[in-house]
């Protein structure tokens, strides 16, 4: 194999292998891994302590600067371990790299998630307390972001996930306070609750709204009537029992979206014929999350990956990646990993194309800029153009960056060969 092909391949995997490099289990760790850890907070909202759990990203470090967006996932005890596992695979690649938060709804899980007061359902009395979500999404905005802001490294950018009811608090969310989250990902969501009241209520708020930057993907499950297997996609609008509701409301809302597109929200449904209610949460948010963040997905990898692409197409094409992300988060962000724009310098240094690795190192300095490292990759490419003094100089940088040994060290051999040069001239 020609060392242009290996190093290709290496870059090829190292750009699909960081997708699910946080699903690798080293060998020094137990097989069994517990997801998030448990915090909680007093609500004066709600008047009651609320347990959240908390996913932290494999890299968190609070003591540095690097803040993630973070997702706020209802039904957090059911739903955090699958968020978890699906960024395991996919963050780094196809979805940034978040802290997660579990919010418990174990208890008054009704009460909260649903918008309207009822008595009756379907006919039957209804009992259990209901209609407070106005009151449990003031504790989210006044109460707990403030607290996860304040506590936990996270950045405004945030994503709503719920199923069922937390799916019909979803829509509820995006309705009425469209502002506090950027994502929305309804699960299944009950969009029957009090005879569609959510719904029609719809109907007069999104021809009006702007929901521009917001995006939306919701899903419907395969059962669509419990009792007859003849009730299908193509034919339940065409049903007007109570047992097709749940089903029509979803369509309906849905076909409402699209109808008032001016409103630009970005929006995907997804029907899946063979789930039901119960298992389409692990899918919806898989294919979910995918969806929300098709912006951040990585183009023209196979120019990336060619030697042969020109350094200035491959500034265009970092350069264009750096102002998307920015366009979408609301901040700047990194196009790519320190660990790729360095490996992409060496590989380009060894292949004999040192104005691309010196423009690879150049921006990792200037994404990366407290990263010792960065400094250090530069100082090694100045040294290998006998470029003595530019790598003394960047190695100097480094070591104020990160003062230990093995920089104390460089300086000694740097110099030394910086005087040899000298002498010989």
């Amino acid at each position: 194999m020609n060392t242009h092909i290996r190093y290709t391949l290496i870059l090829i995997c190292f750009i699909l292998g960081k997708l699910n490099v946080n699903a690798q289990i080293h060998e020094n760790q137990q097989f069994l891994k517990k997801i998030g850890i448990i915090d909680s907070l007093y609500s004066h909202t709600l008047k009651e302590f609320r347990e959240i759990y908390i996913e932290l990203p494999e890299n968190y470090d609070p003591k540095n600067n690097k803040k993630y967006p973070v997702a706020y996932i209802l039904d957090g005890e059911k739903l955090l371990p699958t968020v978890s596992v699906v960024q395991s695979f996919y963050s780094g690649g196809y979805t940034p790299e978040m802290v997660l938060i579990g919010i418990s709804n174990s208890k008054n899980r009704t009460r909260d998630l649903t918008p309207t007061k009822i008595d009756t359902k379907y006919g039957m009395p209804f009992t259990e307390k209901n209609g407070e979500a106005d009151k449990f999404y003031k504790f989210i905005e006044d109460e707990l972001v403030p607290f996860v802001e304040k506590k936990y490294s996270v950045t405004n950018y945030r994503t709503l996930i719920g199923h069922s009811y937390g799916g019909l608090f979803t829509i509820y969310t995006l309705i009425n306070h469209p502002q506090l989250f950027a994502n929305y990902l309804a699960i299944d969501p009950s969009l029957d609750w009090d005879n569609q009241k959510l719904l029609n209520h719809a109907k007069d708020i999104f021809p009006n709204n702007s929901l521009k930057g917001k995006s939306l993907y919701m899903t419907l499950n395969g059962q669509l009537h419990m009792m007859n297997s003849k009730v299908t996609i193509d034919n339940v609008m065409q049903d007007t029992t109570d047992f097709t509701l749940f089903s029509r409301s979803n369509i309906e809302f849905s076909n409402l979206v699209n109808q008032n597109n001016k409103n630009e929200l970005a929006y995907e449904w997804k029907f899946y014929p063979g789930d039901i209610h119960g298992t389409i949460s692990f899918p919806s948010i898989m294919d979910g999350l995918i969806s929300l963040f098709k912006w951040y997905q990585m183009e023209d990898t196979d120019k990336i990956n060619s030697f042969d692409t020109p350094k200035e197409e491959l500034f265009k094409i970092i350069k264009n990646r750096e102002n998307r992300l920015k366009y979408h988060f609301g901040y700047s962000e990194p196009p790519y990993p320190e660990e790729l724009l360095n490996m992409s310098g060496y590989m380009n240094m060894d292949m004999g194309q040192p104005e691309k690795a010196k423009m690879y190192f150049e921006l990792a300095i200037k994404y990366y800029p407290e990263s010792a490292n960065t400094y250090d990759s530069m100082s090694e490419f100045y040294e290998r153009m006998n470029d003595f003094d530019n790598a003394l100089t960047f190695t100097i940088k480094a070591y104020e960056k990160k003062p230990n040994d093995y920089y104390k060290q460089r300086i000694l051999t740097l110099k030394k060969k910086q005087q040899e040069q000298t002498t010989t001239k």
